[in-house]
């Protein structure tokens, strides 16, 4: 509609985020935005056609480090200062990524026992006064407010909530785009891709991996059973889909 009232338009976003929630039914690539159109599925905005801002001023440099190679063509860098941030004291001291092993079985949209154990993982480290450590050096309490924890699935969602105080920050990982901590923990739930409701396109979305993971300053963290990594692909969608979560597990035992 815009397009017909101005001479030049500036399309501003990040295709490799969330869309927003589509209500009707829409022929094959009708329902994209305009900047997905322009991008034709490629990862970041080539030259000929636009600015690809290269600088996150939120993700510490071994946040960055997946995140640039999965989703973005190892063109995503940190802006300088980040490497200073980090946490001390807990269970997540330090600064990167963490992969962490929840065992369940026949678990799809709720896992009473990986909500436990996420749960179990904020309490201790807002109770043993953990801190962390801005950009610009001032250290600061961790608190509630402090940790986001994700999860695919409203029922997960529920689980881990009522195991936590109200101060608590839980919520989908639609509700958590665009916000941020020192702190994101993400619960994969489901125990393997065939008890994940939605199917893999859902729990395995590189889009929602990608959002859960970034919105960490400090340190961000994937909590899921191992079965989610020897998934069997039978498509080169699916194998693409895997991926990205089998890269950020090489990546946490490179570094480990």
């Amino acid at each position: 509609a815009m397009s017909g009232a101005a001479r030049s338009i500036v399309l501003l976003g990040d295709p490799q985020q969330l869309d927003q929630p589509l209500q009707g039914t829409h022929p094959p690539g009708s329902g994209r935005s305009a900047l997905a159109h322009l991008l034709d599925d490629r990862q970041t905005m080539p030259p000929e056609l636009g600015l690809f801002i290269e600088d996150t001023r939120r993700l510490h440099p071994d946040i960055t480090r997946f995140t640039s190679t999965a989703f973005y063509e190892d063109k995503l860098h940190s802006f300088e200062g980040l490497e200073n941030q980090h946490v001390e004291g807990g269970a997540l001291s330090g600064a990167g990524i963490r992969l962490i092993a929840s065992a369940h079985e026949g678990e799809d949209n709720a896992s009473p026992e990986e909500a436990k154990l996420v749960a179990d993982l904020v309490r201790a480290i807002v109770e043993s006064d953990a801190t962390w450590t801005k950009a610009n050096g001032e250290v600061c309490p961790i608190g509630w407010g402090d940790i986001l924890v994700v999860a695919p699935y409203n029922a997960q969602v529920g689980e881990i909530q009522k195991q936590l105080p109200d101060a608590a920050r839980v919520g989908t990982v639609d509700k958590f785009q665009g916000q941020e901590a020192p702190i994101s923990i993400y619960s994969m739930t489901s125990s393997s891709a065939e008890d994940a409701p939605r199917g893999m396109a859902f729990l395995y979305s590189r889009n929602r991996l990608n959002v859960a993971t970034s919105r960490a300053r400090c340190v961000t963290a994937v909590v899921a059973t191992p079965a989610l990594l020897t998934v069997a692909a039978r498509t080169p969608e699916q194998m693409r889909l895997a991926n990205a979560l089998c890269q950020f597990a090489l990546i946490v035992a490179a570094e480990s």
